[in-house]
């Protein structure tokens, strides 16, 4: 599936009109990870799927961005208005990916970015050396626009590049540069999962909550089969595992359906007992076909279907093991319903209503995180280090993300209640973090620094970080308290100076700035107006 996307976004730089937009959007769609089979997913804490979850994301922004750079493309006939350092950076853009595609579907070992990243800086200093220059073209705002666009897909594709080389690599023992982007690479397995687990050691975290949930159930369920003293009391505990769902009303939809497959199962079951008695050559020629169909078609026809056909299995099986009567149906429903009524209880007492309290609360910290993330990326650029700028800590904002897509997962996937209403744009709300996460993590370092930039440049760099901070903090507490946000304003263009170094990160950062403005703008307009 990546060599498949790169390969499709080699050829769309090079020429846009050989791949549709349509094709870009289909190879984005399916690369979610919503789209890709489970034991497939690159879910794991492991480094190679760190690096391959990364290496996605970066591909699905390659192909988003060349998408949208098709649909505003120059018209037929029309001359584009581009500069050679643009082209030659496209150039090995296109070789780059087109190299990485070719190794990934011959399952080689990738090229390195080496290439790339050396005509990402090169291009980078002859953006700043163009800008500081009165006499060359390159220093027209709209040029240098252009020219942020070009830079973003390249570092987008550096990104992608290093972390398949990383998924390919294994145990490193040198950390890649810069080392926030990658923290992952040089870490022991170990470190990792303990990483995975500690994130989600809290009661906000949903994996978490749904765990607590199974296991107080399976608990309560051994200890019911136990003092009962239950005839195949394992169904119990089988029962709490394949009905028990997130939110009590899709428990008790399961359990509904499951009763009336379990009954009419029970029922055909019984007859089949009383009609073939001990004959057990009948119910070994019975099984195989029987273990087939209820395998097979039982998940795809329901709950319903499936408890009621393995019901039927269940007593093909016993029936040749010990001699058995039509009571062995009896006790299965006696099980199922006692395996019900436990799944029922922990729902109701046991976070009840899934992720739907959740989403709320983790998109909260998630924007609250963003919002403390965009004045750090600033004040980065603006009082570097004598080493350079250094990238803000994004590790906390990465927690943070990681909990709302477990969240968002989750809400996703349950059924919709009719006394909810219209919910916001949470993936608006992804959108906002990633796009944030990726500007923290490259605009220091692959941007000159802001630190001689005139005072009024800096003051509107300042002052746009924190209204976007309080941007971000005001939809947080309509989130969380359901006020509706006062509309936020949009920033002014930052005054540009002229033939200074700093112009192409000066606009490098506007257009982030700007980007996420628009997109909390979305977000505000999606809960509605005040009231």
């Amino acid at each position: 599936m990546l060599a498949d996307a790169l390969e499709t976004a080699a050829a769309a730089v090079v020429d846009p009109a050989r791949v549709s937009v349509a094709r870009l959007r289909d190879l984005s769609e399916g690369m979610r990870l919503s789209q890709v089979s489970p034991g497939e997913r690159p879910t794991g804490p492991g480094r190679r799927d760190r690096a391959l979850a990364q290496a996605g994301a970066a591909v699905r922004r390659v192909v988003d961005q060349l998408a949208s750079r098709s649909t505003t493309s120059v018209p037929p006939g029309a001359a584009p208005r581009t500069d050679r350092s643009s082209a030659a950076l496209r150039e090995r853009v296109a070789r780059t990916c087109e190299d990485t595609g070719a190794a990934l579907r011959a399952g080689e070992r990738p090229p390195t970015a080496d290439a790339l990243d050396k005509a990402i800086r090169q291009f980078q200093a002859e953006r700043i050396r163009r800008a500081a220059d009165p006499r060359a073209p390159g220093a027209d705002t709209d040029v240098l626009r252009r020219q942020a666009a070009e830079l973003t897909l390249a570092e987008s594709t550096w990104i992608a590049v290093t972390a398949v080389g990383v998924s390919a690599a294994g145990r490193r023992t040198s950390p890649l540069r810069p080392r926030e982007l990658f923290w992952y690479a040089d870490l022991p397995t170990t470190q990792l999962w303990a990483r995975r687990i500690v994130g989600n050691a809290t009661h906000r975290s949903v994996w978490f909550q749904n765990a607590v949930r199974v296991a107080c159930g399976l608990a309560i369920a051994r200890l019911v089969a136990g003092t009962l003293d239950l005839a195949h009391g394992f169904w119990v505990l089988l029962a709490v595992l394949t009905l028990g769902r997130t939110t009590v009303g899709a428990t008790w939809r399961a359990v509904r359906q499951a009763m009336v497959g379990n009954l009419v199962g029970a029922v055909a079951a019984g007859a089949l007992l009383i009609a073939l008695g001990r004959h057990l050559d009948a119910y070994a020629v019975l099984l195989v076909p029987g273990m087939l169909i209820a395998f097979a078609l039982g998940p795809r026809l329901g709950i319903a279907y499936a408890q009621g056909l393995f019901t039927l299995v269940v007593t093909l099986a016993f029936a040749q093991i010990t001699p058995t009567s039509w009571r062995l149906s009896e006790a299965r429903i006696v099980d199922v319903v006692t395996g019900s009524v436990i799944g029922l209880l922990c729902g109701l007492l046991a976070w009840p209503a899934g992720a739907r309290r959740e989403v709320h609360r983790t998109m909260a910290g998630l924007l609250r995180s963003c919002g403390t993330l965009v004045p750090a990326t600033v004040e980065a650029l603006l009082a570097p280090s004598a080493a350079g700028p250094s990238p803000p800590a994004t590790l906390p904002t990465l927690r943070h993300l990681r909990l709302a897509e477990a969240a968002y997962a989750q809400f996703r996937s349950e059924p919709p209640t009719a006394w909810e209403g219209a919910q916001a744009d949470w993936h608006g709300v992804l959108i906002v973090a990633y796009h944030t996460v990726l500007g923290a993590q490259r605009l220091p370092c692959f941007e000159a620094p802001l630190a001689d930039v005139p005072p009024d440049a800096r003051a509107w760099v300042r002052g746009t970080a924190a209204e976007l901070t309080t941007d971000a903090d005001r939809i947080a507490t309509y989130f969380t308290t359901h006020e509706r946000p006062a509309p936020g304003r949009s920033p002014p263009g930052p005054p540009l100076p002229e033939h200074h170094p700093a112009l192409p990160t000066l606009i490098d950062l506007e257009v982030w700035l700007t980007d996420i403005d628009h997109q909390l703008a979305r977000i505000e307009d999606s809960v509605g107006p005040t009231t």
